[in-house]
């Protein structure tokens, strides 16, 4: 008895979604490439979510290298780089933030959408990773800004993308052309897409070029010109749960003929791999909070302290002395806005504004932190009268410089530091009415937190690989409004 189609479409459906997971992993494990700037091979599906949507996330990027001899010290195996990639995401109704990229939404509807953005560019070579580059100089990661410009229809969607260095690097300016068509079924989403990429002359020989200073025997001086590549790729999700996004993607291309005849390169063609996971706290425009009273919460917070003597898992657990020989402090203002709460729960979405005081060891500067805080609360024995907070902060840091305390301890260890790092932040206090009934008080909190800045333990680019960071103790006046 032959079964009836349609009661094999389940099966069908479930089994296709299965092939798609075991070739995208297979091909991860075989086809690693170096992924191009943040292309579509690192999009992330949180584009789709209603406007004021916060997540956090990782990533990872397994990459080999297009260089001849590239032995990079954070490879898994010959040739083969491997990048964690923290994913800080945000979809606001004018600012995003989709992992390495962010930006503004100047304009957008149903039909169209005009963006500005800058996005982190991964592209580099390190000299020391091999004798063969000796003499060469470094080839940086950078920054790229720029503006994006989106047509969607039954048709699928066009994208035009131009961007260019912001950071003195290339000097050059790439423009991608992407075409992409979705697919829904379920809970999984699928994105196949197709894209056609130009990069100047700058860009190209930058990255690609030898310059006469560097030629050597074997390597001879050579400039590749400006040039064009294909790429294509598919993008996969998973919605998991209603706040877990699970997500596997992957795109090939071929490298342009200038390119690929340069006496670095020993690819023709290259693929590139991104896989992870992101949670999606809620949308801070509309609440998730059990008092729908609180739907507009925000908060501000002032706090003032010194950088502390031990490192952050000593200090969180009690050590609170100041380092003497790097006296330096930090003098903060905090915004925050509730995404999702509820009587022992919040979570808020901050910004912060820190003025690092470092002097005598280098002049003052900004920190400029974006973070999410995870707030617990804890209640006085049979009651609703609320006793204490605590809260766990994680997101990004970018600093004008790198603090005193970082540029030393990385000294002495002969590593690099890099202006923009992980931040985590711990926090506790208790409530004023607690100890003082004044009306101006009203929500209010005194406590301490432990702002942190750090790498990913050296294992992401994004971080320039740092390894360490500094630690900061204040103490905070904190209220909710």
């Amino acid at each position: 008895m032959i079964e009836n189609p349609r009661n094999l479409a389940p099966f069908n459906r479930r089994r296709a979604r299965f092939r798609c997971w075991l070739i995208l992993f297979i091909t991860s494990l075989f086809f690693q490439g170096y992924a191009l700037a943040d292309s579509e091979v690192s999009r992330i599906p949180i584009l789709d979510a209603p406007p004021g949507t916060v997540g956090l996330g990782v990533g990872v990027r397994l990459e080999t290298t297009p260089y001849k001899e590239d032995e990079s010290s954070s490879g898994i195996g010959d040739d083969i780089n491997q990048d964690w990639v923290p994913m800080y995401l945000y979809e606001g109704k004018y600012l995003f933030a989709h992992g390495t990229s962010v930006g503004v939404h100047m304009y957008r509807n149903d039909f169209f959408s005009a963006d500005a953005l800058a996005r982190y560019r991964f592209d580099q070579l390190d000299p020391q990773t091999s004798d063969f580059y000796e003499g060469m100089e470094k080839r940086e990661q950078t920054v790229d800004a720029g503006f994006s410009f989106s047509f969607k229809g039954a048709f699928g969607s066009v994208k035009f993308e131009w961007v260019t260095d912001t950071l003195n690097k290339h000097n050059g300016e790439e423009v991608d052309v992407t075409y992409r068509y979705r697919l829904d079924e379920g809970r999984w989403i699928y994105s196949p897409f197709f894209s056609v990429i130009y990069q100047d002359g700058q860009l190209s020989n930058y990255y690609f070029g030898v310059s006469e200073a560097e030629a050597r025997p074997g390597r001879p001086a050579y400039e590749p010109g400006s040039g064009a590549f294909a790429r294509i790729g598919l993008n996969t999700s998973y919605q998991l749960t209603r706040r877990w996004l699970l997500y596997a993607n992957i795109a090939f291309e071929g490298m342009d003929t200038g390119q690929r005849e340069s006496p670095l390169v020993e690819e023709d063609y290259l693929a590139a791999v991104f896989m992870g996971a992101s949670y999606l706290f809620g949308d801070i425009y509309v609440a998730d909070v059990a008092d729908l009273k609180r739907k507009k919460e925000w908060s501000w917070r002032i706090n003032y302290g010194y950088n502390a003597k031990e490192i952050f898992n000593h200090t969180i657990r009690g050590d609170l002395r100041p380092d003497n020989e790097i006296d330096t402090e930090v003098l903060g203002f905090t915004f925050g806005k509730l995404v999702t709460g509820g009587p022992r729960i919040d979570v808020y979405g901050r910004l912060a504004l820190f003025r690092r005081l470092e002097e005598p060891f280098q002049d003052d500067f900004w920190d400029y932190v974006a973070y999410v805080m995870v707030m617990g609360k804890g209640y006085k024995p049979w009651s609703d009268q609320l006793a204490f907070r605590w809260g766990v902060g994680y997101g990004v840091s970018y600093a004008e410089e790198a603090p005193a305390a970082e540029k030393i301890e990385q000294a002495e260890k002969g590593r690099d530091t890099s202006r923009f790092l992980n931040y985590l932040e711990m926090q506790v206090d208790f409530p004023v009415d607690n100890l003082v009934k004044t009306k101006s008080l009203r929500n209010c909190f005194v406590g301490m937190t432990v702002a942190h800045r750090s790498g990913l333990f050296g294992s992401s680019d994004l971080f320039n690989n740092v390894s360490g960071g500094s630690n900061a103790i204040t103490g905070h006046l904190e209220c909710l409004r």
